[in-house]
């Protein structure tokens, strides 16, 4: 099968458009409302751009298919998380799920992210030097707030599937969020609203 992600670097490289530019963003944001509800999310996660792992790296991206343990509480929640892992917490993990914010605002907040990527090659060994304290000390980063979530590595359904950093633009853009309880508008905006509220 061939790769979503190999098809539409292609397709941005034959348009003249660098990666990361606004230009860049425009397309892929017109490009990939073709791709609406057909994406099949199975099939992605076999992607031969992406890497296949047991658990996540801290700084890195990936993409899994989660089932919350307290899911009945829960305003809402993302069954297919798309997450920048931080760091170790109890009985799993602390990552940062993009699809709570608009993809306009996921854009933004990777380019602030990626102010601290460990290199500037951007390639597969490149990372975010990000953690819990330096997120919430900076108040650049602010919108972090509603994408803040603890994974539980037992709630885990799948294995975690890498997303290469010359690929993020890409997969924040892709619609694989699969929000349950509520619609991903009412998502988006509360929380840009949990997001502005912070002094």
């Amino acid at each position: 099968m061939a790769s979503l992600f190999n098809t539409l670097r292609t397709e941005l490289q034959n348009s003249g458009y660098r990666m990361r530019s606004q230009n860049a963003r425009k397309w892929f944001a017109e490009r990939i409302k073709e791709l609406n509800g057909r994406i099949n999310r199975n099939a992605l996660m076999r992607d031969e751009a992406l890497k296949l792992r047991s658990q996540p790296i801290w700084g890195h991206m990936f993409m899994f298919v989660y089932d919350p343990k307290l899911k009945d509480t829960l305003p809402y929640y993302d069954r297919f998380p798309l997450v920048i892992a931080l760091q170790k917490a109890e009985g799993g993990f602390l990552g940062l799920n993009l699809h709570y914010l608009r993809p306009d605002i996921r854009a933004k907040f990777l380019d602030k992210l990626m102010t601290t990527m460990s290199d500037k090659k951007l390639d597969e060994r490149s990372r975010l030097r990000v953690t819990y304290r330096l997120l919430s000390a900076v108040r650049r980063f602010k919108e972090f707030q509603p994408c803040l979530k603890h994974y539980l590595s037992d709630h885990i359904k799948s294995r975690v599937a890498q997303v290469y950093a010359p690929d993020w633009e890409i997969a924040i853009f892709l619609p694989t969020e699969q929000f349950a309880k509520a619609n991903k508008t009412r998502v988006w905006r509360e929380s840009q609203q949990a997001y502005r509220s912070t002094k």
